[in-house]
């Protein structure tokens, strides 16, 4: 089994950190539910600002309040107006990793959804892998030319 990425929120904004709530992070519903994100799931968290990644689980805000709010110890790790990138994985056989399909969303400063992409793994002819980003309309995205094809 491996540990693969299932969806992401990708440039969120903290909206608030919260030091003296229960450790975990508030996210708006909807956000949740357009990545795959399930309450109670545990999340990785870089902060883009800052460099800082921690893991903690996930408690459901007020549907469309566009809410990131950072909560008990996790509240150290991020200020308001940090970007962030929030994501789940899964466990699958390496045979099941072009079947899934992670849902990744960008975001504006007032935490917008800008994009839906997906991510894409693709089984070549000599065995190798290949990787694309898909906007909603299944178009392949360029791909950086850092990123290794």
């Amino acid at each position: 089994m491996r540990k693969i990425v299932a969806g992401k929120l990708h440039g969120i904004y903290v909206t608030e950190a919260n030091l003296e709530y229960h450790g975990s992070i508030t996210l708006d519903p909807e956000h949740c539910e357009v990545a795959g994100i399930l309450p109670m799931e545990f999340v990785e968290i870089w902060n883009k600002n800052s460099g800082a990644r921690i893991s903690t689980y996930v408690i459901l805000g007020k549907r469309g309040s566009r809410c990131c709010i950072l909560n008990g110890a996790a509240a150290r790790t991020c200020q308001p107006g940090d970007q962030i990138i929030i994501c789940n994985s899964v466990y699958v056989h390496e045979r099941e990793l072009t079947a899934l399909k992670p849902r990744v969303l960008t975001f504006d400063q007032d935490n917008r959804i800008v994009d839906r992409l997906t991510y894409s793994v693709e089984r070549n002819p000599d065995g190798g892998y290949s990787f694309s980003i898909l906007d909603v309309a299944n178009k392949p995205l360029p791909i950086p030319a850092f990123v290794a094809k």
